[in-house]
């Protein structure tokens, strides 16, 4: 069990930074997207000592971290209020007006929307392991990928100039 225990450390030291990273682009939240990976790898962690140990830990944890973000957008409490105002994020992009609009907009997005879209096109994840990762079908995950960039681009607002149609 020692080893079980030892095993799981180095795993979680070398996949934590990526499930960071995609709890951060799900909520937005630096502090929520810690949360969630503390509460995603304590789940995975359950598993890891158990004879249940899943073959492929990276993408149990994957999906482990999408389902309890959903489940805390379904839970979140009244006494949350969403901001108008994103705080200044340090960045290394060359375009941080247009990340930062993209985040805002996604904030906006239902959370099923915006898994979808932070697993396609974010972390650049195939249909189908979307739809593995969600519990969803292809069909499933391809219909929610249209519906929501429709819906993205239209919190974006006609002045968007990657919509097609824009005149600059």
């Amino acid at each position: 069990m020692a080893g079980d225990e030892e095993g799981f450390t180095d795993f979680a030291a070398a996949c934590g930074g990526r499930l960071f990273r995609t709890a951060w682009l799900l909520t937005g939240d630096w502090h929520l997207a810690e949360d969630l990976v503390q509460e995603t790898l304590g789940k995975v962690y359950r598993v890891w000592t158990t004879r249940r140990r899943p073959d492929d830990p990276i993408a149990y944890a994957r999906t482990a971290l999408v389902r309890t973000f959903i489940t805390h957008r379904r839970r979140r409490g009244s006494g949350e209020r969403p901001t108008d105002v994103v705080p200044e994020l340090p960045g290394r992009e060359p375009d941080v007006a247009l990340r930062v609009t993209l985040l805002d907009a996604l904030a906006r997005l239902d959370a099923k929307d915006r898994a979808v879209l932070v697993l396609r096109y974010w972390e650049d994840r195939s249909v189908e392991q979307t739809a593995a990762e969600l519990g969803l079908s292809a069909g499933a995950v391809r219909s929610r990928c249209f519906r929501a960039l429709d819906r993205l681009r239209d919190v974006l607002g006609a002045d968007d100039p990657t919509r097609s149609g824009a005149t600059p």
